[in-house]
């Protein structure tokens, strides 16, 4: 190596030294400088920090799920009964359904509190909360699902109010769904009348529109025939007869049906039978002209028919004419006839209108109107 070479070489490690130097004291390279070494100091410092606790990575809590039977009264699994999820701070809820064997479940469910609701057609609903914990398989107790309570009220109505009822009943009774068929209890517990309810039933029969048509058809029958002869034909004649007819029905109506029932505490109605042989069923419906039911609920003598019967041909035998009430035995005969008039009511009530009425049978069966 000659001179120069060797000369070379300490000057270019002298230019080099320079450089860096004029690197160093720069002002954009001693921020950096500093920035660098604070950055390692609180780097330092930090790891330093003796109470700061490690860091540590989150994780998702274990989902738990919910399960339960359901079962009847008599321990038979229930199928398709709703069970629905209700949980805290969660819009909406969860539904599920029992399959055959009356199980349900809801899986991968967060912990916490939850509340089920039970239901099933025809059964009463269950209720059952609980807290599912973190991960936990919560099998419920077995769910019994039983019918319902059936709450009937029953108001007991005192006798006056309960005849009122079955009297209203009584007013829808007609043969044919026209006729009147007002005197007849297919009740054997039926609660006496006061006398207001019994001149109720006389009032509505006598001038129930039907009743006023037939007396107008027995008045033009007498009239053709010729029946009390006296009266003349003509409109005078009908008017005549069709008066004399009515005060005769009128009279029976109220005497018989209203006046001594009140006065001597007997019931007018007449009792359905309806059972038994048809032997007492005969008995019955041939007796009830002189056999009756008290308003103490006692069969007796039946004083108001008979009396009403007779009471009822003397007062016809006031406005009939002179020619066709001759004879002592007038009062006697007509009596008599209406006497035999009821017995025919009955067998018809006992054994043919209930077959024709509307409202007969089913009115005063059912209605109880509060009788125990």
């Amino acid at each position: 190596m000659n001179l120069r070479d060797e000369n070379l070489v300490p000057l270019q490690l002298r230019a080099f030294c320079l450089c860096l130097v004029v690197f160093l004291c720069s002002p954009g390279a001693r921020s950096q400088n500093v920035s660098f070494f604070r950055s390692v100091q609180s780097t330092s410092a930090v790891s330093q920090e003796p109470n700061a606790p490690p860091a540590q990575p989150a994780f998702p809590e274990p989902s738990g799920s919910i399960s339960g039977k359901i079962v009847d009264q008599s321990g038979a699994n229930i199928f398709r009964a709703v069970v629905k999820l209700t949980r805290e701070n969660e819009s909406s809820d969860l539904e599920t359904t029992s399959n055959e064997d009356g199980l349900f479940s809801f899986s991968r469910l967060p912990p916490g509190p939850f509340a089920l609701a039970i239901s099933s057609p025809g059964l009463a609903s269950q209720q059952l909360s609980g807290t599912l914990e973190s991960g936990e398989a919560y099998v419920t107790p077995v769910i019994v699902m039983v019918i319902p309570t059936q709450v009937t009220e029953v108001r007991v109505l005192p006798p006056d109010e309960l005849a009122t009822e079955q009297v209203k009943e009584q007013e829808k009774q007609r043969v044919f769904g026209l006729i009147p068929n007002f005197y007849v209890t297919y009740r054997d517990d039926a609660a006496p009348l006061a006398p207001k309810h019994k001149f109720e039933l006389a009032w509505k029969s006598a001038t129930d529109p039907v009743t006023l048509i037939g007396v107008g058809v027995l008045a033009g029958i007498d009239q053709a025939a010729d029946r009390w002869h006296d009266y003349g034909q003509g409109a005078q004649g009908y008017a005549k007869r069709f008066g004399a007819t009515y005060a005769n029905v009128f009279g029976a109506t109220f005497i018989g049906g209203a006046i001594m029932p009140s006065l001597l505490k007997q019931d007018p109605r007449y009792y359905y039978k309806g059972t038994g042989s048809k032997r007492s069923r005969i008995l019955r419906a041939v007796g009830s002209s002189v056999w009756c039911k008290g308003d103490n609920g006692h069969w007796q003598p039946n004083y108001s028919n008979v009396i009403g019967s007779f009471a009822g041909a003397g007062l016809q035998a006031l406005y009939l004419p002179a020619n066709d009430r001759k004879g002592s035995g007038f009062v006697l005969s007509q009596a008599l006839i209406r006497l035999g008039e009821t017995s025919l009511a009955g067998i018809l009530q006992e054994f043919v209108l209930p077959k024709l009425g509307r409202n007969n049978n089913r009115s005063q069966r059912d209605v109880n109107a509060g009788s125990p």
